[in-house]
């Protein structure tokens, strides 16, 4: 597998070669389906919070006589069954959301996204992401020379600088993210990745 490398100006550079293995796999859309819905689930917290029956502030006064009404008999208004009762199983903040994913499977949603990345050609491949200022104005050139100031852009980096951080942090269709913080989420959300040379020769370090 070869990639085409561009450098901030826009301008090809080479060709870095990469395994077949990492980046050519087949698009496995169940196994993505699964591990985006577990990353979202995951990234939940359970802060949500409802009343039962004994913690609902009602009267505890019998709402009416037990017989002769007509009525089915009640004996509180905090009744699940009463409109502005407490629930029968509430919502607690400690409810637990979380997935469980094995490493294998979410390893190989990633590279299976990165591929098919590469096949729409909505993958970016550049010599080295460089920053000098944190000027925001200096950063927005610096994409439009690349193209794609326009889309959803989630850069790739080794290291998120200091100059980085600030130039890009005011971008609100600008997500960077260090290599080891990649997922499948964003991955799929943002119409351009930027990804750097020395970042692909990691994932086939650690990957392959």
């Amino acid at each position: 597998m070869e990639f085409k490398v561009v450098n901030m100006e826009g301008k090809e550079t080479g060709i870095i070669s990469a395994s077949d293995a990492l980046f050519l796999r087949e698009y496995n859309e169940a196994l993505i389906h699964q591990v985006v819905k577990a990353f979202l689930a995951n990234a939940r917290s359970g802060t949500r919070a409802q009343k039962e029956r004994g913690e609902v502030n009602r009267s505890t006064k019998k709402p009416f006589r037990q017989k002769g009404t007509g009525r089915a008999r009640a004996g509180a208004t905090s009744s699940p069954l009463w409109r502005g009762g407490g629930r029968i199983f509430p919502n607690r903040p400690d409810e637990n959301f979380s997935q469980k994913i094995n490493r294998k499977m979410y390893r190989a949603a990633i590279l299976s996204i990165l591929s098919q990345l590469i096949r729409d050609d909505r993958l970016i491949v550049v010599d080295n992401i460089i920053v000098d200022s944190p000027k925001t104005k200096n950063f927005v050139e610096i994409l439009k020379r690349l193209s794609i100031f326009d889309s959803n852009i989630l850069l790739i980096v080794d290291e998120l600088t200091d100059d980085l951080y600030l130039a890009s942090r005011n971008l609100p269709n600008i997500l960077v993210l260090e290599s080891h913080q990649i997922d499948p989420y964003n991955l799929l959300r943002c119409s351009k990745s930027v990804i750097s040379r020395s970042v692909i020769e990691k994932l086939q370090e650690q990957w392959s």
